[in-house]
């Protein structure tokens, strides 16, 4: 059988099943495919979604998930509209425009996603070394950058806080467009000026770059800008937070920089009692996700519609109502 979305019918030897409920209803061992979006393989996305996949396989019977390395959160919101994928990982601020169908996602319409989690914040980290005379963003003009990869939020993001900074992201700079790994390389090679990525703390290929013998990394700030985004794009988006000193080797004090949060979405399609079986167990299996990636400590139950740009699903908010929600 062909690899199909998770709430999709499983037929076997003249058995339906759907969703969570497939070994009540079936015998033989005969699995639904799980696939879950997330990132690069320097980001936070992929090890993180790698261990839900992993504890999904084990803990939810019937389901077989696996970790799909992406472009990230526009590839993984388009992945979802298009049945490709049965989760997905996304800044808040591309899913915004993804439920309204815009920016990114104008030629394509609406997704009809729905929230399952809030995850937790991303950092907007723009990143230099030492010596290179990037002491802002003003200071971008003319250099050669990267805005992350074609498709990701951190693009998104990039693009708007250029813009906000007064600059134009295709004429001010010389722009590439790379993720997290291939920009720490780039950078290594002296290939890059600088480079922008929307991660959480500590991402694994930063982390990289500032341990690196010789290579001392600075962290631009970059906090200023966040009134004006949430004026142009809305609240609730956009806040603002410090990376804490010594977060990355030879970070030495604390830098203000914008936050975004991160949410994990289904598509509206997907069964209620899965979403809920997967929301549970993020929850459940929380200190099971810390041993794979700190970030998931900052998981947390949502408290009300009002803390996602898109519905949540009907599974996720029968969890939260029995924990808070009322």
């Amino acid at each position: 059988m062909n690899r199909v979305a998770a709430w999709r019918v499983v037929r076997r030897a003249g058995c339906l099943a759907l969703g969570a409920a497939v070994v009540a209803a079936c015998s033989g061992g005969s699995a639904q495919y799980l696939s879950i979006a997330t990132g690069g393989t320097g980001g936070v996305y992929y090890p993180y979604g790698g261990g839900l996949a992993k504890l999904i396989s084990e803990k939810i019977p019937g389901i077989s998930a696996t970790a799909e390395v992406t472009g990230a959160s526009v590839d993984n919101l388009k992945l979802l509209q298009q049945g490709r994928a049965d989760l997905a990982f996304t800044l808040a601020d591309t899913l915004a425009e993804a439920v309204k169908g815009t920016g990114p996602f104008a030629d394509t319409g609406a997704v009809p996603a729905q929230t399952v989690a809030i995850l937790y914040q991303n950092f907007t980290h723009i990143v230099t070394l030492d010596g290179s005379g990037i002491a802002s963003i003003a200071d971008l003009r003319g250099r050669i950058v990267s805005v992350g990869s074609p498709g990701s939020g951190t693009e998104l993001i990039a693009t708007r806080v250029l813009e906000a900074a007064g600059l134009d992201a295709h004429r001010d700079i010389r722009r590439q467009a790379l993720g997290a790994a291939e920009s720490v390389n780039a950078l290594k090679d002296g290939k890059l000026d600088a480079f922008f990525w929307s991660g959480g703390l500590p991402t694994p290929a930063v982390q990289d770059l500032a341990s690196t013998s010789g290579i001392h990394i600075r962290l631009l700030p970059n906090a200023e800008f966040a009134a004006a985004l949430t004026q142009k794009y809305g609240p609730g988006l956009y806040g603002e937070a410090m990376v804490p000193a010594r977060s990355y080797r030879g970070v030495l004090e604390a830098v203000p920089v914008i936050t975004v949060g991160n949410l994990l979405v289904a598509p509206a399609s997907m069964p209620e009692p899965l979403a809920h079986d997967i929301t549970k167990l993020l929850f459940d299996e929380q200190r099971a996700l810390i041993a794979i990636h700190p970030e998931a400590r900052h998981l947390a139950p949502a408290t009300g519609p009002a803390d996602s740009p898109a519905p949540f699903h009907p599974g996720a908010i029968r969890y939260y109502r029995a924990r808070s929600w009322k």
